[in-house]
């Protein structure tokens, strides 16, 4: 299997994975933070966290500002959950299906490429009927999409 292949298979592997986060708008964050969420919905006081966590009181409510800011880092994000009996999910969830990420970037790849052929064509009076633009920027999608998804992020 080569390189493109691995990559199409764990693409559709992780979309699979992800898909079900990408609708779950309810795993957003609460405005003021998972960690006094939490806290608060099992009774515990800053000083009780703060005990558990091996902190000073005053650390908590820094901790929940933290988070709230999206200042906190994932270390202290796990420790928290773990003082909460809770455990840490962390994940970027693309926006829409990797493929179709990838078939949009070609496509944009596509556009810049035929940009600059199309315009020294028509100053060399060969422009090309639509028709003939549509199908080659279909040609040039498919051939991007099946080459290494690498040349798709570089710029230029």
């Amino acid at each position: 299997m080569d390189y493109r292949d691995s990559a199409a298979l764990a693409r559709k592997h992780l979309d699979r994975r992800l898909s079900p986060l990408r609708k779950t708008s309810d795993l957003a964050r609460p405005p003021r933070g998972w960690i006094k969420a939490i806290r608060e919905a099992l009774g515990m006081t800053t000083a009780q966290l703060a005990e558990r966590l091996g902190v000073s009181q005053p650390r908590i409510p820094q901790l929940e500002k933290a988070e709230a800011a999206d200042r906190i880092t994932l270390r202290t994000l796990r420790e928290a959950a773990q003082g909460l009996n809770c455990t840490l999910v962390y994940a970027l969830v693309p926006n829409e299906p990797l493929d179709d990420v990838i078939h949009q970037r070609a496509r944009a790849v596509a556009e810049q490429q035929l940009a600059r052929t199309d315009h020294t064509m028509k100053l060399e009076n060969q422009a090309l009927e639509p028709r003939e633009i549509k199908a080659e920027r279909e040609r040039l999608v498919d051939e991007l999409i099946r080459g290494d998804p690498r040349r798709l992020w570089e710029v230029g």
